[in-house]
């Protein structure tokens, strides 16, 4: 049929258990209609850009406990925050040549049965890219994250780790433009030195050249910690835990170090909760999209006028798109991970 195309997708071969590999998933070519049928409410997108997120790994895995996000399907493509350019559909809300952001397919094309998630992009001066991160899913999970659960005051004592992230670089400009001491953790030279220079923390150390976490903190805090934004969990949460001031508060977003753990580490130091009157909280940004315009209307002026930055690591073309999800586990990217599948 003269509609088909070529789809390229990347697939699951099968659960992983452990550290994934670029051989868990396989690339593969289909065939995709561009035409949607009569009837349906969806809309067929070319994908533009996806976006590589530690969340992923959760859904590589059996779905053996209960979570709050559907495993992967072996045999199917996976799926992950993208932005998108609609090229045909059926649903009153969509044009074709809108721009989008929202969940998509590892694809070229992908038919999304679900258009009410996709957020329609209307700030198209700022590089598409963005809405993978400072501007889609990670930037609303910093937003939330900071000024929603963690509530800052002007002043105190503020700690990220996995800083140089895509969440993390934003979590410590947002604090420092509230006037707080800012202190990052990452896990390279290049990315302490990026946390410093570029986007301003007042102090930054690498993770893996610390023997003692607690004594690390207590050098760069030796005040203690009024809050904590809960990136990797296992041993920096626990040394943390020993560095909280009274009335502290934790923002859990993620716990990094513990996706690829058959048998996820304990934490040991929890009573410090109870001496310290802590209020340590998990989140997900799902519960907090109603915000989006809100933060929007903070976070662009910021861009624009130079007072917040943000680093992107991006990997061309979706035949690398395995190893670019792949490299989040062992640290390999400097900033968001992106991958572009067409520049269009």
């Amino acid at each position: 049929m003269a509609n088909n195309v070529q789809n390229k997708q990347v697939i699951l071969k099968d659960f992983v258990s452990g550290f994934p590999k670029e051989s868990d998933m396989l690339i593969t070519t289909s065939s995709v209609n561009l035409k949607l049928p009569e009837g349906s409410n969806g809309v067929l997108v070319k994908n533009l850009y996806l976006s590589c997120d530690p969340f992923m790994r959760g859904r590589m895995s059996k779905p053996l406990v209960s979570s709050y996000v559907d495993s992967f399907q072996p045999g199917l493509p996976i799926s992950g925050y993208g932005v998108s350019k609609v090229i045909d559909s059926r649903n009153q809300n969509f044009r074709e040549g809108d721009l989008v952001w929202g969940s998509t397919g590892w694809e070229e094309y992908s038919v999304i049965s679900s258009p009410e998630l996709l957020f329609k992009i209307q700030h198209k001066d700022l590089p598409l890219s963005y809405y993978t991160g400072i501007l889609g899913m990670p930037g609303m999970t910093a937003y939330a994250g900071f000024y929603e659960i963690c509530a800052p005051k002007k002043g105190e004592t503020v700690f990220v780790s996995a800083a140089s992230g895509a969440v993390g670089q934003l979590v410590g400009q947002f604090a420092k433009l509230m006037g707080c001491y800012v202190v990052g953790s990452a896990g390279s030279k290049e990315k302490v030195d990026l946390l410093k220079s570029k986007f301003g923390f007042d102090e930054a150390f690498n993770y893996k050249e610390e023997t003692n976490l607690d004594a690390a903190l207590k050098r760069y805090f030796p005040e203690g910690i009024d809050m904590y934004f809960e990136n990797v969990g296992g041993k920096m949460l626990d040394a943390v835990l020993l560095n909280m001031r009274i009335h502290g508060r934790i923002g859990v977003c993620g716990m990094i170090s513990q996706y690829n753990l058959d048998k996820p580490e304990g934490v040991h130091n929890l009573m410090h909760l109870v001496i310290k009157r802590i209020r340590m909280e998990g989140f997900l940004v799902n519960d907090h999209y109603h915000l989006y315009p809100k933060f929007l209307e903070m976070v662009i002026p910021f861009i624009k006028e130079g007072k917040i930055v943000y680093v992107e690591d991006i990997v061309e073309g979706i035949d690398n798109a395995p190893s670019a999800l792949i490299g989040l586990f062992y640290g390999r990217n400097v900033g968001k991970q992106v991958v572009v599948v067409d520049r269009q």
